[in-house]
């Protein structure tokens, strides 16, 4: 069990045991050590530190050491422009929500990632995850640099912040105070190293409008206001890749119609000369984490691929960001995934499949113990018809954050079934959608900039 420095003075004892500090700068003295130890100890110190200053001081050193690695976040924003531009194509990049275990479930891509060569995959976040997960984005990142560290992986490394999105109803009542929240949340986003957003007002699009463009209108609005501030407090040397939504995804499919709706408005908002989107969310047949039957299983899915191709198309002739992006991906068929980068998707989002891996892999007690806690308190979300199997298959989910301590510290034989079968997964899926071998095509668009912990170019 790793050390969890409970003062300063325990944590400089085990910083300075591989790092050595001057002011500000380090130097990295024994890289075993620091591999092998030392980044245990500061990842337990940052999520499971008694008090918020010694989590903060432990974040902050992470970031430290990870920058003089090598590990450094960065935005995969030139990336996707390289793919508007025609120079990059047939690559889908995964982008992960690891809900759980999130500093050993990051070691299991970077693992796949220095065997095979991969420099397209992200790590992401969702806004709702953030509160049921108990992960804030500057843990959530410092998890994933310290995993980085831990596997010896060098490069850019992408932290997004996904679906930060617009509360339908709080909106309604209030547009000021609602978009000032999802300002509060990008701002502690940045400053964590999270220099890939998603903006997602697709909740607000009304499709009682007459005209595609008034039903967009709040989505485009909002998305531009979102695209200036994201703009006016990135730290300098960085373009974050900001993604915007038109389909709410679970909603109606998207069509090409509607996304040029959306472009025309978004481009009239955005101030001349500001740097627009990356990439466009659609919305093709998927549903967040499957659609459960009475029995548990998830029913079959009709996926469109010509609304990825075909809007993708148009925003990467047209537009020239990097494609469309597909959500609610993780728990279709296997056979489908080498289908994406044939389909002008630069990204596709995975979350439920590999939390449906760990539960199936953990002690039955253990399980058990977690589906007790959500049917206790979670009995308000069970909706009139589901069955259990419904119940605990759509709220599982929030089985992370109250047991997250006990996920991170299963004995030895569980977790290492769990990990090894997501290491699987992920080299299955990378592979599948020809992350493979883009290590050196993705570093010959992206610069890293080494940036302190908590860096915005100006403070709100």
């Amino acid at each position: 069990m790793p050390t969890i420095a409970k003062n300063e003075e325990e944590l400089k004892s085990i910083v300075h045991s591989a790092v050595s500090c001057d002011g500000d700068s380090i130097t990295i003295t024994d890289e075993k050590k620091l591999r092998e130890m030392v980044i245990d100890d500061l990842v337990y110190t940052a999520v499971f530190g008694d008090t918020e200053e010694i989590r903060e001081m432990a974040k902050k050193v992470i970031r430290k050491i990870a920058n003089e690695f090598g590990a450094v976040p960065s935005s995969i924003h030139d990336f996707y422009m390289a793919m508007g531009r025609g120079e990059v194509d047939g690559i889908t990049t995964p982008a992960v929500n690891i809900r759980g275990m999130t500093y050993d479930v990051a070691r299991q891509m970077f693992k796949v990632a220095n065997e095979h060569d991969v420099g397209a995959m992200i790590f992401e976040i969702a806004k709702s995850e953030i509160g049921y997960t108990d992960q804030r984005p500057s843990e959530y990142a410092a998890c994933v640099l310290a995993a980085a560290v831990k596997e010896g992986y060098k490069g850019p490394v992408f932290i997004q912040g996904d679906h930060f999105q617009f509360n339908q109803k709080k909106y309604k009542e209030n547009p000021e105070k609602e978009l000032e929240a999802i300002k509060s949340l990008t701002e502690e986003a940045i400053k964590a190293g999270f220099y890939n957003i998603d903006i997602d007002p697709s909740t607000l699009v009304d499709y009682s409008k007459p005209t595609l463009k008034e039903q967009q209108y709040h989505n485009y609005v909002c998305t531009a206001q979102m695209t200036k501030f994201i703009r006016e407090i990135e730290p300098e040397g960085i373009t974050t890749s900001i993604g915007a939504e038109i389909g709410h995804i679970g909603g109606k499919n998207s069509t090409v119609e509607e996304f040029e709706a959306f472009m025309e408005g978004y481009l009239e908002e955005l101030p001349k000369g500001t740097e627009g989107i990356s990439k466009i969310s659609v919305q093709t047949g998927t549903e967040h984490g499957g659609v459960p039957l009475p029995d548990g299983s998830i029913a079959q899915v009709k996926l469109d691929f010509d609304v990825l191709r075909d809007i993708g198309k148009v925003a990467r002739e047209k537009y020239g960001l990097g494609g469309t992006v597909q959500h609610g991906a993780s728990t279709l068929p296997e056979e489908l995934f080498d289908k994406f980068p044939k389909s002008n998707c630069c990204e596709i989002h995975l979350a439920t499949g590999f939390q449906n891996i760990m539960y199936d892999l953990i002690p039955e007690d253990f399980r058990e113990k977690i589906y007790s806690w959500l049917k206790e308190n979670l009995k308000d979300e069970w909706k009139e018809g589901w069955t259990e199997e419904q119940f605990i298959y759509k709220t599982r989910k929030k089985g992370f954050g109250p047991f997250k301590y006990e996920w991170w510290t299963l004995d030895k034989q569980h977790k290492d079934r769990i990990l090894q079968a997501l290491y699987e997964k992920f080299k299955f899926l990378f592979e599948k959608l020809n992350a493979f071998n883009t290590k050196g095509l993705v570093e010959k668009y992206v610069k890293p900039v080494k940036l302190p912990y908590g860096a915005l170019r100006k403070e709100r």
